[in-house]
């Protein structure tokens, strides 16, 4: 029996160490090439999911570890996890900030120390030290959510007049003035001509932000909104800038009514293309949704990264958009795309993002 089990541990040995080659050199190589602090916001939204994933893959197939962290919406978490990463020898730091303008100290440490950093979609205000923003077109989401309304409501065909109501992000992360202020170069026209009409008359971020993106607090104002002004009147269009914001939105109006054949949905637009608005696309409660390749964006980093790890040329598109505050950070901007029922499937299934399987 001793000899049998000898044999079998020989031949298991023999086994790893004709198969491990290939595997040891990748971590050898990793090891070599250093550790990446990977900083994201929180759990709850499948995107950030996705982008943690995306960058631990494309980091590793470049060479490097990847010490990725979730702050959980905490912002004390989220500097002490990015403190923790400094201290235990990052070379560069990737953050996708809950509150950008809190990190100030810590990103003079991490200078200190000569570690670089990367604004990960989420621009870090109110530091000089802010080396890079790899980051998706962000007015143009706007833009984009604002056309879709008035192509779906045929207001350039002289339409209207129709209700509409304003949603915004949270106003803690900048990209959500961007999100804002990129709809409302297209649908302000519209207001001021009255082809557009706001009954609750809330414009603007103070107005109409949602604190960190929350569906909860979206579905609670929609509900207000609708009790105080649309009693008896049709709202024809809602102006979300995110999808979990826009199934807030949705359970409140199936809540009065919205949602039948007597009474069909707004026009509701969405971005990140999350599965369960991917679903409401397909079944018809909302209409478009703004989808950023995460793939891509983890792609883009992880060549920042490797770049300033080995002295290269950084890779950037844009040197004026971007002002924290404080300087103009150098930024490669990537291309949202529209996403509604005539399009779901070949841009998010055909492409390899999604399975069919997961989104019907």
């Amino acid at each position: 029996m001793k000899s049998f089990v000898a044999l079998i541990g020989g031949a298991l040995m023999a086994a790893a160490m004709l198969a491990s080659p290939a595997q040891a050199q990748q971590k050898d190589q990793a090891q070599q090439k250093g550790k990446i602090g990977v900083s994201m916001p929180t759990k709850s939204s499948a995107r950030w999911i996705a982008d943690g994933q995306g960058l631990v893959q494309a980091l590793k197939a470049k060479g490097y570890t990847a010490d990725l962290q979730y702050a959980e919406d905490d912002i004390p978490n989220q500097l002490s996890q990015i403190e923790n990463m400094i201290t235990t020898g990052a070379k560069v730091l990737v953050i996708a900030a809950i509150d950008g303008t809190t990190l100030s100290d810590a990103l003079q440490q991490a200078s200190d120390r000569g570690i670089k950093v990367i604004a990960y979609d989420r621009l870090i205000r109110g530091s000089k030290n802010v080396d890079y923003y790899a980051t998706f077109d962000n007015f143009q989401v706007g833009v984009l959510q604002g056309s879709y309304i008035v192509d779906k409501l045929g207001l350039k065909d002289g339409k209207g007049p129709f209700t509409i109501e304003l949603f915004g992000g949270s106003p803690d992360d900048n990209n959500a003035y961007f999100f804002y202020d990129g709809a409302m170069s297209v649908l302000k026209p519209y207001i001021d001509s009255g082809k557009l009409t706001v009954p609750s008359k809330q414009l603007g971020m103070d107005k109409v932000s949602t604190l960190r993106w929350d569906g909860a607090a979206a579905q609670a104002r929609m509900d207000n909104l609708l009790s105080a002004f649309y009693g008896n009147k049709r709202l024809d269009a809602v102006l979300s800038p995110y999808d979990g914001i826009s199934i807030g939105i949705i359970s409140s109006l199936r809540g009065v009514g919205y949602g039948s054949s007597d009474q069909p949905m707004p026009v509701i637009t969405g971005q990140d293309a999350e599965v369960p608005s991917v679903k409401a696309i397909v079944r018809g409660d909302q209409s478009m949704t703004v989808f950023k390749d995460t793939r891509e964006l983890a792609k883009v980093t992880s060549d920042m990264v490797d770049a300033i790890s080995t002295g290269g040329q950084v890779p950037v598109n844009d040197t004026k958009t971007y002002n924290n505050g404080v300087k103009v950070v150098p930024s490669y901007l990537l291309k949202p795309v529209t996403v509604d029922k005539s399009n779901w499937q070949t841009i998010l299934v055909d492409s390899g993002y999604y399975k069919a399987s997961q989104v019907k």
